[in-house]
């Protein structure tokens, strides 16, 4: 009996230093990951950090000046609807720096987070790359695809918030004025962070239909309950578009609400499908 229990130990230890390793594999399986991924975030800072004059005038501080490609655009509408203001005359805004090492750190700052920008796409394969051994045949098959949508999906977010939230939102808050003896004095710092939230946001709340096609997936989501909740999603996809640009200006929280209306109707449908499937999938496995 003694000789029975000391080897069903043995064994169980044998699985548990078995299990030990395979926790320390998927460990070193990760940090090589994260290397890789921060390698490709370093080498795109380093680009963005040595065109960074081009970016910074280009890219960065264009939403500041009235010549910038959405405020053209809002010119030529107002033009064609013949509507009075529609078009932005000026930003009043300075841009200041009060830190001694403030413009340095600004430059390192903002090419790190082009850099992570330019490099969404890689990352997202780095996690597809990592999570992939852990997927079945079936669930690769119907996960194919996801690195270019959500790429696609990103960028879209991100060039959204760029070209509409951001000037957008420049313009409503820069024009409010409470009196005539104070002057917008904007701190570098406090401009960049605005424009790196916006536009990184708008990114992330662009990847929602891939966020409910795993959610759908795991059977956390489904389309009726989607449906159900549509009045809510409503009303708290007006309160997002009321804080990322806080105007009371209807034609503003259309613009930026509409694509969000859509992304929800669009999730929707997405739930809908991974539901039929695995409906389908059940049909198929009771039949046999």
């Amino acid at each position: 009996m003694a000789k029975s229990n000391l080897l069903e130990t043995l064994k169980n230890k044998g699985k548990s230093l078995d299990a030990e390793m395979s926790f320390f594999d998927h460990l070193e399986i990760l940090r090589w990951h994260i290397i890789r991924s921060v390698i490709a975030v370093g080498v795109f800072a380093v680009i963005a950090f040595s065109f960074y004059q081009t970016l910074f005038d280009n890219v960065i501080i264009a939403p500041k000046n009235t010549d910038f490609w959405t405020y053209r655009m809002m010119c030529k509408i107002g033009e064609w609807l013949n509507i009075d203001g529609f078009c932005v005359e000026k930003i009043p805004i300075n841009i200041i720096n009060t830190e001694v090492a403030g413009q340095f750190m600004m430059q390192i700052n903002s090419s790190l987070l082009m850099a992570v920008a330019l490099g969404f796409p890689y990352l997202i394969f780095e996690v597809w790359l990592f999570v992939k051994p852990a997927l079945n045949e079936i669930e690769r098959n119907s996960a194919r695809g996801f690195i270019f949508y959500a790429s696609i999906l990103f960028m879209i977010g991100v060039l959204f918030g760029y070209f509409i939230v951001i000037p957008l939102s420049l313009n409503f808050l820069s024009n409010v004025s409470l009196s005539m003896e104070i002057t917008n004095q904007i701190t570098i710092t406090s401009y960049f962070s605005t424009i790196a939230v916006l536009t990184l946001g708008c990114g992330v709340i662009f990847l929602l239909p891939i966020a409910i096609y795993i959610l759908s997936k795991i059977g956390i989501m489904t389309p009726e309950f989607m449906r159900a909740s549509r009045r809510y999603a409503i009303v708290i996809i007006l309160v997002i578009a009321a804080i990322i640009t806080p105007t009371a200006d209807v034609i503003t929280m259309l613009t930026v609400s509409t694509p969000m209306f859509i992304l929800y109707e669009i999730s929707i449908s997405v739930s809908a499908r991974v539901h039929r499937e695995k409906k389908r999938k059940e049909e198929e496995f009771y039949a046999k």
